[in-house]
């Protein structure tokens, strides 16, 4: 409903709504600038335009108009015209730094993430994803046929898991237990940094085998080899026996309510009575909060559209944990900029 706001106000409303549409354009802008890798080539001094586009046999006046792009969107600075540094934000496109983003942006830019999207009407019609209708297979069996895209996406996972990792060990009791089982744990990104600060602890890492392909580089690098294992398998069927705490992260909202009550199911199998399911998840609140990061609903409906899956209320995780023979037991969001909580849960 139209208010009868003033002009400012009534402006400020349409400067919102048209960055919001011209959002997909900057996106692209980004992934260009990742493509051409850019900041590993302008590194931590100042290049001109015409230096990058002989660099990457590009046409002059149009990479200058991209990094003019890029200084428009801060992750460049041009100092005199034509001749950029990169910013803060710019720097997280450089690939050899520990906090690099540059896969991250690559996956998220990437075809395969973006082509269902062109039909979310269809998923929010039918409730079911697009994924399929525009590639022939499920998001995961797409991945499993395209390794260098798979690669791409464990990369991609692994970035976006470090400042997960980097809170998750100090903040809930892994002293209790004697065998973290990291389900779907990808490259081992989070079960090293919690096996890394908790010398007494045993870890397991279960995942596919496309999911594994990095987890011994991880494990060599944090020095935790010698207390984990991985474990191929597929959580559908079973997980990893032995552990005393099961711990999924960015796992459950892959899936529908009754695929990830399957995982929680084996998972509640496999656990002893002391045992507890430690889910590292989004938490919606009951109605938007304005002050919840907007990207939490942009990648609902990313699991809508691509994979079938959902971020849930805590409301929605009780009763899933319900039906796999589990409660609830804490909820604890990380401090910001965190968008994840932890979710405990015990056997019934």
């Amino acid at each position: 409903m139209a208010t009868n706001e003033g002009p400012a106000a009534a402006a400020e409303a349409r400067g919102k709504l048209g960055r919001m549409v011209f959002g997909t354009m900057a996106a692209q802008v980004v992934a260009t600038a990742a493509r051409f890798g850019l900041m590993d080539r302008i590194g931590d001094g100042e290049r001109t335009a015409a230096e990058l586009a002989e660099e990457c046999d590009a046409d002059p006046q149009a990479m200058h108009r991209l990094l003019r792009a890029l200084a428009g969107l801060e992750l460049l600075t041009e100092h005199q015209p034509g001749t950029f540094s990169a910013t803060a934000v710019g720097a997280l496109l450089v690939t050899d730094r520990p906090d690099s983003f540059h896969s991250f942006v690559r996956m998220f830019t990437d075809p395969a993430m973006l082509r269902a999207w062109d039909h979310l009407e269809d998923s929010v019609r039918t409730g079911r994803p697009a994924f399929a209708d525009v590639f022939g297979t499920d998001f995961f069996g797409y991945l499993k046929q395209n390794p260098e895209l798979s690669a791409q996406f464990n990369g991609a996972m692994s970035q976006g898991t470090r400042a997960t990792a980097i809170a998750v060990p100090a903040r809930y009791d892994f002293g209790r237990f004697s065998t973290v089982v990291d389900v779907g744990g990808g490259d081992g990104t989070l079960l090293a940094a919690i096996l890394r600060e908790h010398p007494a602890l045993r870890g397991v890492l279960f995942d596919t085998a496309e999911g594994l392909a990095g987890a011994a580089e991880t494990f060599r690098r944090e020095g935790v080899g010698e207390r984990c294992e991985s474990v191929t398998g597929d959580f559908f069927r079973s997980v990893a026996p032995g552990g005393d705490l099961y711990l999924l992260k960015s796992v459950i909202h892959d899936w529908d309510d009754e695929r990830a009550a399957t995982i929680l199911r084996h998972c509640r199998a496999a656990l002893p009575g002391h045992g507890r399911v430690l889910l590292i998840e989004p938490v919606l609140p009951p109605v938007v909060d304005p002050a919840t990061a907007s990207l939490t609903y942009l990648s609902d409906l990313n699991m809508l559209v691509n994979l079938g899956g959902r971020e849930r209320t805590r409301a929605d995780f009780e009763d899933l944990c319900g039906r796999a023979g589990l409660t609830v037991t804490a909820v604890e969001p990380l401090p910001p900029p965190n968008a994840f909580s932890l979710i405990e849960a015990a056997p019934v």
